[in-house]
């Protein structure tokens, strides 16, 4: 349950959507996503859905990797594990098209996900 991002930068690409989700004025701002308060994950921001599930970025080679952690006490069920894949894509379709070459999600958990106990 991870979602892949092939780039030749994926340091810089994980920098622009942390720069975008903290940016002040509207015009490009990401509101949809935040960071937790130790700046390590991030979970969607809509009301029905937020802090049901978070993800941790990391960067190798040419992929950003998210991989999806469960909230503490809680599994994540299949409806949040499709809401925060598609959404977590659609934000970079609409923010950062350029910036990556294509983008994979997961149907299974994948190597670094904690989905379930």
């Amino acid at each position: 349950m991870a979602v892949y991002f092939h780039t030749d930068t994926p340091k810089a690409l994980l920098a622009k959507f942390n720069a975008a989700i903290k940016q002040a004025e509207p015009k490009g701002k990401i509101d949809t996503w935040k960071l937790s308060d130790d700046g390590k994950y991030y979970t969607h921001t809509a009301e029905r859905w937020t802090k049901k599930a978070w993800f941790k970025p990391s960067t190798s080679g040419k992929l950003l990797t998210f991989n999806i952690i469960k909230p503490k006490g809680s599994n994540i069920t299949s409806p949040v594990y499709a809401y925060y894949h598609g959404h977590l894509i659609e934000t970079f379709l609409n923010h950062f098209n350029t910036d990556f070459t294509s983008a994979e999600a997961t149907a299974l958990p994948a190597e670094g996900d904690n989905c379930s106990s």
